[in-house]
């Protein structure tokens, strides 16, 4: 062989491992990205405050004594803006920006209140979550589902959360 026939096959070879390498540090986002949802698979609905104690008397009071927990068990805090919580019925809270430490838990009171570190509130008038039978579905800002809660009608019974599918 020439030397110039192996300068071409050397010049080629270079040429196809650049565009490789190219294509594989294009590829690097998409990595990174498949990363950070696996660590939002950490955030969960933990618990459901879904029959506020006492007479439900649609007081401010009352409303904010209807909740739902949700909690970090990653290492990592996970932003939580754009964010849903929603209930079977199509009533929905957006999470403006507010950043879940790890291993850490804010509630979603459905009354009236100024957020604050640990609580933030839906500012509604009336109750969300049915006594009954509901299902609490937290979905990521890409619309994922990330995790459910349900009770009632075979769901599951009590106020700690019921049955989840994550």
């Amino acid at each position: 062989m020439s030397s110039r026939t192996t300068r071409r096959i050397t010049a080629a070879l270079l040429a196809t491992t650049a565009t490789a390498a190219a294509l594989g540090a294009g590829a690097l986002p998409a990595a990174a990205d498949s990363s950070q949802q696996a660590r939002r698979s950490h955030v969960v609905i933990s618990q459901v405050q879904y029959d506020s104690p006492g007479r439900d008397d649609r007081s401010n009071r009352s409303l904010n004594k209807e909740w739902v927990e949700i909690t970090n068990e990653g290492r990592r805090s996970v932003n939580l803006d754009g964010w849903t919580l929603s209930d079977e019925d199509g009533h929905t809270y957006t999470f403006g920006h507010y950043r879940l430490r790890g291993h850490q838990s804010v509630r979603v009171h459905t009354g009236e209140n100024r957020d604050r570190d640990g609580h933030v509130f839906q500012d509604r008038r009336n109750y969300v979550w049915d006594n009954r039978s509901d299902t609490a579905t937290l979905r990521g800002d890409n619309g994922r589902r990330i995790d459910t809660a349900s009770w009632g009608r075979g769901h599951g019974h009590g106020n700690s959360g019921g049955h989840h599918h994550r």
